[in-house]
């Protein structure tokens, strides 16, 4: 495994690089821990790896409020959101995927970029942001930064939006609804306790009043299509619903508008109809264990 490396100080070195070079072959590394056993596996040939990991530029390395929500850069590293405490007390769901991912050692490493450009069906905290209604923030070589949903991102299985002269600067994640209480999390089952991917995974970041209503519900499942979905209709059923104060059969009508959503293929790891029962399952138990829950 050969490649040449170039490693960008400044956003300006970085953008003159990838102006210049469009017409060659190169890709972005930062913490390497895709990358790498990618490249061990299938080589490739007259690469240059745009080393990201030198690059000092705040919208790219830091966390942080912008007038939308949270500014989380490309560049910050899973370990960063795991440790940050506004994001475990605002978003849960996305401190929670973090800390789901793979070991102590690869989350040190690993960027959030990174997992959204890998665009794997199974990625965890892309499934959270997918969920939190989070924007993707892209930078193009002649300096321009356009904005696009996190559900819009991916496109097929490995396959982001990005065009060969853009890249992944930042995310934003929506200030949550101001007196609203939270329901959020993130539930990853794997066919082993250590450093699973992913066989289904539910991401739910909802937002509720003080009597139970229900105003706001971001729900995205993974693992069960080739790109992560955004549950719409599921969402739009929940919202008016009273949260605490649930029907047994709402909550399968919930999961079954879940499912809607699933194309799950089978492989090693799990067949396609354990994938949709697993995904039912934990969609109408996530409802129904809900805070405060009275059954009617």
């Amino acid at each position: 495994m050969e490649f040449d490396i170039i490693s960008p100080g400044t956003t300006d070195d970085l953008l003159k690089f990838i102006s210049e070079n469009q017409g060659s072959n190169y890709r972005f590394g930062a913490g390497y821990t895709d990358l790498i056993p990618e490249l061990r596996k299938e080589p490739d040939s007259d690469l240059v790896v745009v080393n990201l990991a030198t690059l000092k530029d705040d919208m790219f390395t830091s966390v942080g409020e912008c007038d939308k929500g949270i500014r989380i850069g490309a560049l910050v590293t899973v370990h960063e959101i795991c440790n940050n405490s506004d994001i475990e007390k605002q978003y849960p769901v996305l401190h929670n995927a973090a800390s789901s991912l793979a070991s102590e050692q690869v989350r040190r490493t690993a960027t959030l970029g990174g997992n959204l450009c890998t665009a794997s069906p199974a990625g965890d905290i892309s499934c959270a942001l997918v969920a939190l209604k989070a924007e993707c923030e892209i930078l193009s070589a002649d300096g321009t930064i356009k904005v696009v949903p996190a559900e819009g991102f991916f496109v097929d299985v490995k396959k982001t939006y990005l065009g060969k002269d853009e890249i992944l600067c930042s995310v934003i994640i929506p200030f949550n609804e101001e007196g609203k209480k939270i329901f959020s999390d993130f539930i990853k089952v794997g066919t082993r306790r250590s450093m699973e991917i992913a066989v289904v995974s539910l991401a739910y970041h909802i937002q509720y009043e003080g009597s139970g209503e229900i105003s706001h519900a971001g729900i995205a499942i993974g693992s069960v299509a080739p790109v992560i979905k955004f549950t719409h209709s599921a969402c739009d059923y929940l919202k008016g619903k009273n949260i605490t104060v649930v029907n047994p059969g709402e909550a399968e009508e919930f999961a079954e508008k879940v499912l809607e959503y699933a194309s799950p293929i089978s492989d090693i790891r799990a067949s396609a109809w354990y994938r949709k029962e697993v995904l039912f399952n934990i969609s109408k138990d996530t409802i129904l264990s809900s805070p405060h829950i009275q059954f009617r």
